[in-house]
């Protein structure tokens, strides 16, 4: 439902997928399931992470905070698009929109960052197994999480300050499922959108820095695991690294590419599709990758179905 005089209201109208009634409760049922398995994924992963005592070393710790930082950036988007979709009403007010742009360009900033630093602490234990637990110390892991979180919510105050400013002209007719800030550039007037064509730019460079050095950890990292002598240590250390390494290459790749390719007048499912694979795939199957081929989490996930966690002494006093 297209409603009237868009151009003098102050909100906006989201048309995610399509027009056709039966269509849009296929997509909110798809969105729903989608939702609660990233709920449910992640309430368990801090839940174990939290109660068992083999999962208190760095890796589990920050995998903790992604969980975290997940189950909050899929909340940002997912509830209010699968509202919009069953009450048939996209209408989204300005005060909204803006709250989705801050909200989501932070968390997604902080995802980023963090997995930047999930992929240091996966070089530092394969590189230097032995120095681990001196490099990763319980203090300097309280320090990156609470970076990683500042990080990004400078990114969201960026955005967020831009887009208070933009005039819009163009009907506010937004092709996508929530408030996304290249949609927004479309509808802006003459050369308002060049503040967030500046933010951009820096926040693809801080995104080069941290993709740089993701690249660099894996290249020391599969440059040692080609040296273990044993088959099975380095299938040990493929596993671990392997699923990490899909998760940035997805969420980073179809990112940028979305934030930084020529914005366009005509709409394109095209972009909603690409928008799904950074927004709402990632959270949704974190949880799946890292506990696919881990061990220590399937042990630790049987035991809270089983009931047999117990409260004990914590060996990483900053988890």
């Amino acid at each position: 439902m297209i409603m009237k005089n868009m151009t003098t209201m102050s909100g906006f109208l989201l048309l995610g997928f399509s027009d056709i009634r039966e269509l849009k409760i296929l997509h909110a049922l798809l969105f729903l399931m989608m939702y609660l398995l990233a709920l449910a994924g992640n309430l368990i992963i801090i839940t174990i992470t939290t109660l068992d005592h083999r999962l208190q070393s760095p890796m589990y710790y920050f995998l903790k905070h992604l969980s975290l930082l997940d189950l909050t950036f899929i909340s940002v988007t997912v509830p209010q698009s699968i509202n919009n979709s069953l009450m048939d009403d996209g209408y989204i007010s300005r005060g909204q929109c803006i709250l989705q742009v801050f909200f989501f360009t932070s968390l997604a900033s902080t995802e980023v960052a963090i997995l930047t630093v999930m992929s240091y602490c996966r070089y530092v234990a394969i590189c230097f197994p032995l120095h681990y637990e001196t490099i990763m110390y319980p203090r300097k892991c309280k320090w990156a999480a609470l970076a990683v979180w500042l990080s990004g919510s400078i990114s969201g105050i960026l955005y967020t300050t831009i887009t208070l400013f933009i005039t819009f002209c163009r009907v506010k007719i937004i092709h996508q499922f929530f408030c996304d800030i290249p949609q927004l550039i479309k509808l802006s007037c003459s050369n308002d959108y060049l503040g967030v064509v500046g933010v951009n730019i820096f926040m693809a460079m801080m995104g080069l820095i941290c993709f740089t050095s993701i690249v660099l950890s894996y290249s020391h990292i599969f440059s040692t695991v080609l040296r273990i002598p044993s088959a099975e240590g380095r299938s040990k250390a493929f596993s671990t690294c392997l699923p990490h390494l899909f998760v940035v290459s997805l969420f980073i790749s179809t990112g940028v590419f979305d934030f930084l390719k020529p914005t366009s007048d005509s709409p394109s499912a095209f972009d909603v599709v690409i928008s799904i694979f950074y927004s709402v795939m990632p959270p949704t199957f974190n949880p799946i990758i890292y506990s696919l081929r881990n061990e220590a989490i399937k042990g630790a996930f049987r035991k809270l179905l089983l009931g047999e966690f117990t409260m004990q002494k914590t060996f990483f006093s900053c988890c």
